[in-house]
Parts: structure tokens; C-alpha cells; sequence
């Protein structure tokens, strides 16, 4: 299967990042290495680093950006960023792009087990190297912890229900399907509720994959980590495509730019100065003809800081 991925905010992007001919950028989430072959355009002198820890990924980016000579792809997961800049380019980068979402082809591919749209067996790892996969957490973790997932990551108001449907489920037989998982939460969201809204399954499916790919605990010290790796004046841009993560987006730049701790009341004794300044007060949104163009975009933010 061909690797497809659009591009989501690509123009907003790339005037986030104000790319210098001579720089060095970092594109956190190789994808569809859309993003990375427009930043690569504009870099003369310059070079960027390439991650992704999807293999599929850095295979067909090796393929995309085969033309080009200053590019380095590295299999890792981007909460690595502070080793990989440390390692190939210790002096510092002056920008940085985070593109959280999944994409179209992870979505897509029957095989991976992110869709719950196609049969395939439980997995949901973006990296295939990794141990935790979908079926152990819907077979093997507690009824609680199953309830807690798809309440806090997944925002569904039906958690509880679905959480003892799976475990009356693999009580009888373990759950090994992406579809047979489908099934257990239609039934266990009342009829009506079903008919209203996305798929039934699209919260339960999405709280699951975060869950198996660490997908919000690593951002907050991943974006501590790619400020220290800032050179002075170097953007990071960061694209999100759900509350929870734009949430954690938006709350650790305030950190960085906000950091004294003293009462608002009080001269300030902490003597914690601001890193960075934020540069989109409102994150960016997609605009309507790339919504019509593109619908997964639909939910994308940009919020991109600039290291002082």
C-alpha cells in the first residue's frame, strides 16, 4: 500500500517556522515526509533531521527525499529529540515541527489495527518494535484501567459500559480482532446513542492507540526537550489534533514563557525568567477549502513559540 499522507497546514507551517536557507530543522514526525520535502526546498546550505519511529515511515521517506543529500532519517520515537540533536547537530537547530497526528496510511492499512473500519488483528503500534500492543491492553489490563483509558483519552461518555463488556467478553474467549472489538462496544452503547455522533467505536479505538503509543505522556517533557535544543530565536511549531493533546501543547508553553512560581501578589524571588515567547496567542485552524480538500484536517491546531 502506497503511503499517503496529506500534509495538514502546510503553508502555516512552514511561514511558523521561518526557515532560513542555512538552517538546521528537525520534522519530528516523518509521516508522508510531506512537510519535511517543503522545508528541504527552501534549505541551500542547510540541513535537516528526519524521525520517525514507524518503519513504513522511514522507508518511504528514504524514497520521497531521495534526491536529496542533507537529510538524515532516524528510526526513534520523538521523545529521543534531545539525544538526536545532541548527536547530529550539537551546536543547536533553529527549528523544530511536530506533527502529533496519525497518519492516512496508519489509519488505512487493514494490518496495523488502527482502523475500526477493517478487520485486523489487535496491534495499534506505531512502532513495531514495541512490546505493548492493543491486545494486551484490551485483554489483559484491569476492568478500572480499561474504564479510565477510554473515559480520560477517548472522552466517552459510555466508558464504563464499554469497559465491562470487554471484560465479560474475554472472559469467554480473548478479544484478537479489531472488528470483534467493533462489535463488543456497539453493543454496549445503547442503540440510540449509537445513531448519533461519529462511529461508535472512533473514541474507544483512539483512547486505546494513545494508550499503546504513550501518545500524551511523553509531550510535556518532549517539548522541554526541543526548546533546550533551540538555538536563541529557533521556532518550534506543533500540530495537534485532539483537546487532550493541544491541551498539553498549550499549558507547557505557557510554562516556558510564564515560569515564575512567587504569588501573583508578590515581588517575584524565584528569579525563573522566560525561554521563549508564543507567537500564535490562538493556536492556527485550518481554512475551509483545506477542510473540503482534506476532512481529517479538520481538527488540526498550530501553536508554534520562538526560544529567546
Amino acid at each position: 500500500m502506497e503511503f499517503k499522507h496529506v500534509s495538514v497546514l502546510l503553508d502555516e507551517c512552514l511561514e511558523g517556522l521561518n526557515i532560513e536557507e542555512n538552517g538546521t530543522y528537525v520534522d519530528c514526525t516523518l509521516g508522508g515526509a510531506g512537510h519535511t520535502k517543503e522545508i528541504l526546498k527552501r534549505l541551500k546550505g542547510g540541513k535537516l533531521i528526519g524521525i520517525d519511529q514507524d518503519t513504513d515511515a522511514l522507508n518511504n521517506a528514504k524514497e520521497a527525499l531521495k534526491e536529496y543529500d542533507n537529510v538524515t532519517l532516524v528510526h526513534s520515537n520523538f521523545e529521543e529529540i534531545r539525544k538526536i540533536i545532541q548527536e547530529h547537530a550539537p551546536e543547536g537547530v533553529d527549528g523544530i515541527l511536530m506533527d502529533l497526528g496519525v497518519s492516512s496510511y496508519q489509519l488505512d492499512e487493514g494490518e496495523r489495527g488502527f482502523s475500526y473500519m477493517k478487520d485486523a488483528p489487535l496491534d495499534m503500534r506505531m512502532n513495531r518494535e514495541d512490546d505493548l500492543t492493543a491486545y494486551e491492553v484490551i485483554n489483559n489490563y484491569e476492568e478500572e484501567d480499561i474504564y479510565r483509558i477510554i473515559r480520560d483519552y477517548g472522552e466517552e461518555n459510555w466508558a464504563k459500559r464499554i469497559a465491562e463488556f470487554i471484560v465479560k467478553a474475554r472472559g469467554e474467549k480473548p478479544i484478537e480482532t479489531t472488528l470483534e472489538l467493533v462489535e463488543i462496544i456497539k453493543k454496549a452503547i445503547p442503540s440510540k446513542a449509537r445513531r448519533e455522533g461519529p462511529h461508535p467505536a472512533k473514541r474507544t479505538f483512539q483512547a486505546i492507540r494513545i494508550e499503546v503509543n504513550r501518545e500524551l505522556t511523553i509531550i510535556r517533557n518532549t517539548i522541554l526537550d526541543a526548546v533546550d535544543g533551540l538555538k536563541p530565536e529557533g521556532r518550534l511549531a506543533i500540530i495537534t489534533f485532539h483537546s487532550l493533546e493541544d491541551r498539553i501543547v498549550k499549558n507547557t508553553y505557557k510554562e516556558l514563557m510564564y515560569p515564575c512560581t512567587c504569588p501573583s501578589n508578590m515581588p517575584c524571588i524565584c528569579g525563573k525568567t522566560a525561554t521563549v515567547k508564543i507567537l500564535t496567542k490562538k493556536p492556527i485552524l485550518p481554512g475551509e477549502l483545506e477542510i473540503e480538500e482534506n476532512p481529517r484536517s479538520r481538527s488540526a491546531k498550530l501553536r508554534v513559540l520562538e526560544k529567546i
